[in-house]
């Protein structure tokens, strides 16, 4: 019964979006600027969503979320349009793509090849809205069972994992944006008995530090620095041939399609990793299952169908700790988390109770943006390939002015520039010398969870952490982050390896 309630819900959803003309003219605008923001170098799917958030301030959250889901799932898309006409990856989730969607377009069949990824990200943003739907009562059952210490070490994985996972050489530099991250969340009155922390004298600290401001300084402002330093000038994009897509090549390659959906939903779930990885991880499996390997990085249909399907799968993936616990799956879905917040609605556990019919919701709009980013992908193929040509630097004073309007517009507060632009530099200087952004985002928007949680569980042990070693779920969860910092440190490799060999010695030649 259960089963067939949410699926009343979500179809009653899906006909109430898409009979209402004010909200379809939301999603395909919404979606279409999603795809100008992934096709253009230098702007992302997370800039996209930070910027139009504050600008779904005083929208209901239904017309809310239809704005932000849609620029989201047009973003991701959108990259591949970059990546294979002049091999610049639009996004970061578009990286794989540019591999083999370049020689494709070099070969004059670029229209084909986004045909194919059009239809391949649908596809993958499809398969992460039913795990959305059917894998979130389970997760919200085992949910309701935590107490304050599971979801301090939940949110404290969170930040760990997310610092393993993004950083670009040394873990370490990850666990310090991460624990960065977790000091700014620190900022204000505490939760609990409203004792004032770090303010130092200053009223506009005490309410703590602005979510909206802190994101779009660190996603927005170092973006802008980089593309006006760099004075970047696109290559010549390829022309476009015939862009409807070969359903004959898709029905070719299921079975990586249903495997590269089945990454990207399980990569989305870890809490802040990203599309990026989606991609890339299923760019490896079809490779290595491939019966002409040698084909990949020259122009593989394989390829790219597979890197498409699973960055937007990724999607679905990262909506289902982000509702169901709170916890971010990806930066983008950080930022949302950030624009559910401002709205009033707290993702976690007590979502389903607090707002029942909030999933099924969300899954409906994951289904409609997929259908919009297929139907706009087909029409405005051939004008994107006019954007491109423009040098993204003359986009980036736009870009800086919306940065602007959007953090005063949250509380029309002067502050939320003073807040913005350090937060931006800093996040710059972190960047140039190889620090993710991505751990402390998810630091900022976890940290008031680990803070409160710790101090609430605390309160009710007398001081005493035993409860973290009797229980079974909190027991799992710390001995999981035990080993993901042990599985960083050189000795414990070392040991490792030494045990693997001695336990599964190598037969001499």
């Amino acid at each position: 019964m259960g089963a067939l309630h949410s699926l009343g819900l979500f179809f009653g959803h899906v006909a109430d979006f898409a009979t209402e003309p004010v909200t379809l003219l939301v999603l395909f605008g919404a979606t279409i600027m999603g795809i100008l923001f992934g096709a253009t170098p230098g702007l992302t799917a997370t800039l996209g969503v930070a910027l139009l958030t504050t600008l779904t301030y005083n929208m209901s959250h239904s017309m809310a979320l239809v704005a932000l889901l849609a620029i989201y799932v047009g973003g991701i898309y959108g990259g591949s349009y970059a990546s294979i006409l002049i091999n610049i990856p639009g996004t970061a989730a578009a990286a794989a793509t540019a591999l083999d969607g370049y020689p494709i377009a070099v070969r004059g069949e670029g229209g084909r090849a986004l045909g194919l990824t059009t239809t391949a990200s649908a596809i993958g943003t499809m398969v992460g809205m039913l795990f959305v739907v059917s894998l979130s009562p389970l997760i919200s059952e085992l949910a309701l069972q935590f107490t304050s210490f599971e979801f301090f070490l939940l949110a404290f994985f969170g930040i760990i994992i997310s610092g393993t996972l993004t950083s670009p050489d040394l873990v370490y530099k990850g666990w310090i944006a991460g624990f960065l991250g977790l000091f700014l969340a620190t900022v204000g009155r505490e939760g609990l008995q409203f004792y004032p922390r770090f303010t130092f004298g200053n009223s506009n600290l005490e309410g703590g530090l602005e979510v909206v401001p802190v994101l779009i300084g660190a996603f927005g402002i170092p973006q802008i620095i980089q593309v006006l330093r760099d004075k970047f000038r696109p290559k010549e994009a390829q022309k476009l041939d015939r862009i409807m897509p070969e359903f004959g090549t898709i029905a070719r390659n299921v079975k990586h399609i249903i495997r590269s959906a089945l990454i990207g939903v399980g990569i989305g779930a870890v809490p802040g990793i990203g599309e990026d990885i989606a991609g890339w991880v299923s760019y490896g499996a079809a490779k290595n299952s491939s019966d002409h390997p040698e084909e990949f990085g020259k122009g593989s249909y394989t390829a790219i169908v597979s890197t498409e399907t699973a960055n937007n799968a990724c999607i679905g993936g990262a909506m289902i700790p982000l509702l169901n616990l709170g916890v971010p799956g990806s930066p983008p879905a950080a930022m949302l988390l950030g624009a559910l917040m401002l709205h009033g609605i707290a993702p976690g556990p007590m979502l389903r109770i607090d707002n029942p019919g909030f999933i099924e919701e969300v899954t409906a709009i994951l289904l409609l943006a997929s259908v919009a980013m297929w139907i706009s992908g087909m029409l405005l193929a051939k004008q994107v390939v006019k954007v491109l040509r423009i040098p993204p630097a003359i986009f980036m004073p736009v870009i800086a002015v919306l940065c602007v309007i959007g953090s005063y517009a949250l509380g029309t507060k002067v502050f939320n520039l003073y807040l913005m632009v350090p937060v931006g530099i800093v996040a710059y200087f972190l960047t140039e010398m190889g620090y993710p952004i991505a751990p402390l985002v998810i630091g900022v928007i976890l940290g008031p969870m680990a803070d409160q949680n710790l101090r609430r569980a605390l309160m009710v042990s007398g001081g005493s952490f035993l409860p973290v070693i009797t229980r079974p779920v909190s027991l799992i969860l710390f001995l999981v982050i035990i080993l993901t910092v042990l599985s960083q440190v050189p000795a414990y490799k070392r040991l490792v390896k030494a045990l693997r060999a001695r336990l599964f010695p190598k037969k001499a030649a």
